[in-house]
C-alpha cells in the first residue's frame, strides 16, 4: 500500500514542493526556483528532479508513493490539460501527463487557488467543513470553490475566479482581464494602494499616508489602525466591495464558511470585522450568519491541497 502523495504548487518565482504521509501528514516541503525562460519548459524536468534526490535522501521507494499533485496559476481541464499559464510561460499542454511520463508517477492537476482552497477545507481554516469558498487577496485577487469537499472547476476551468466579479460599476480603468469594474482592481494589495490614491488627492484632508513615500496595503491598514481618516475609508470601501462578493456568492453557493487568505489577509481580524459589517448589510437574510475566517495554512495551503487531491483519489 501506498504510503506517500508529494504536493507541488507552481508560482512565477519559485516552486513548493511538500512529501505527505497518505494520512496527510507533513514530513517535509522545500522550495526550488520556478526556471520561466524559454516557454517554461525546464519546470516539470526540474520538479521531477528535485522530487527524485527527495525520494533518494529519505529512502523511499516509488512504489511507496501514491502520487503527485500540482496546483498551477491557471486554468486546468479535468484531464490534467492547463489552458495557459502566462506567468509560466505555458500555452496549452497536458502537464500531468507530461510530468508523469518524465518521473513515472501518477500525477492530478488543478488550478493554484483550487489547490489553497482544498488545502484550508482539509487542514487549515475551513477544517471541520465540506463547503467552502476561499478568496485570497494578495497582488491580485484568487478564489477556489469546495463543495461536498470536491473543488468546484466549471465547465471552462474558471469557477472561482472571484476576482473579476463586476462589483464597481463606475470603474473607469481597464483590469488586466480586459474588463472593468473587477473586485480585483480594489480588493487586491495594488487596488488597495490606488484606492487610498483617490481619496487622498480628492481634498486635502490631513492624512499619515501623505508622509509615507511609496506606501503598501500594510500601510494602509497600519494607518487605519491608528484611526487615520484616508485609511479608514479605505478599508471600508475594501470592505463594502468585498461585502457585496461575498455576498452574491452567498446567495449562488450558501457555504458553510468564507476563508480569507493571501498577504492581505495578515491585516487580521481588523480586516476581517470590516468585511463582516458590510456582509451582514449586503446579504440574503438566510446566509447572513455565514462566518468569515483567516486561512491558516498560510503559503503552504497550494501544497496541502495538491497532496489532497492525491489522497482523495
Amino acid at each position: 500500500m501506498a504510503k506517500y502523495v508529494f504536493g507541488v504548487d507552481i508560482g512565477g518565482t519559485t516552486v513548493k514542493i511538500g512529501l505527505f504521509t497518505a494520512e496527510g501528514t507533513m514530513v517535509d516541503k522545500w522550495e526550488i526556483t520556478t526556471r520561466t525562460d524559454e516557454g517554461g519548459k525546464y519546470i516539470l524536468g526540474d520538479i521531477a528532479a528535485s522530487i527524485e534526490d527527495k525520494l533518494a535522501e529519505k529512502q523511499i521507494d516509488k512504489s511507496e508513493v501514491k502520487g503527485i499533485g500540482m496546483g498551477v496559476p491557471g486554468p486546468v481541464k479535468a484531464d490534467g490539460t492547463v489552458l495557459r499559464c502566462v506567468n509560466l510561460g505555458w500555452g496549452i499542454f497536458n502537464a500531468a501527463d507530461e510530468l508523469s511520463k518524465i518521473i513515472g508517477l501518477p500525477v492530478k492537476v488543478g488550478n493554484d487557488a483550487n489547490m489553497a482552497a482544498l488545502g484550508e477545507m482539509w487542514q487549515g481554516g475551513g477544517k471541520g467543513f465540506s463547503n467552502i469558498v476561499m478568496v485570497t487577496l494578495g497582488t491580485g485577487v484568487g478564489g477556489g470553490i469546495v463543495l461536498d469537499g470536491k473543488i468546484v472547476k466549471g465547465t471552462h476551468g474558471a469557477a472561482g475566479e472571484i476576482g473579476h466579479m463586476s462589483v464597481v460599476y463606475d470603474e473607469t480603468a481597464t483590469c488586466n482581464c480586459g474588463k472593468k469594474g473587477c473586485l480585483e482592481q480594489v480588493a487586491s494589495a495594488t487596488g488597495i494602494v490606488k484606492e487610498a490614491k483617490k481619496f487622498l488627492a480628492a481634498d486635502d484632508t490631513p492624512s499619515t499616508l501623505r508622509n509615507i513615500d511609496g506606501f503598501t496595503a500594510k500601510d494602509v491598514f497600519d494607518e487605519a489602525k491608528k484611526g487615520d481618516d484616508i485609511s479608514l475609508k479605505t478599508v471600508n470601501r475594501l470592505g463594502e466591495y468585498l461585502g457585496i462578493a461575498l455576498g452574491h456568492i452567498a446567495c449562488v453557493i450558501d457555504p458553510d464558511v468564507f476563508i480569507i487568505g493571501g498577504g492581505v489577509s495578515k491585516a487580521g481580524d481588523f480586516l476581517i470585522d470590516t468585511i463582516e459589517k458590510y456582509y451582514v448589510e449586503k446579504t440574503y437574510h438566510q446566509c447572513r450568519k455565514t462566518p468569515i475566517k483567516l486561512a491558516t495554512l498560510g503559503n503552504s495551503a497550494g501544497i496541502y491541497g495538491a497532496a489532497k487531491l492525491v489522497i482523495s483519489e
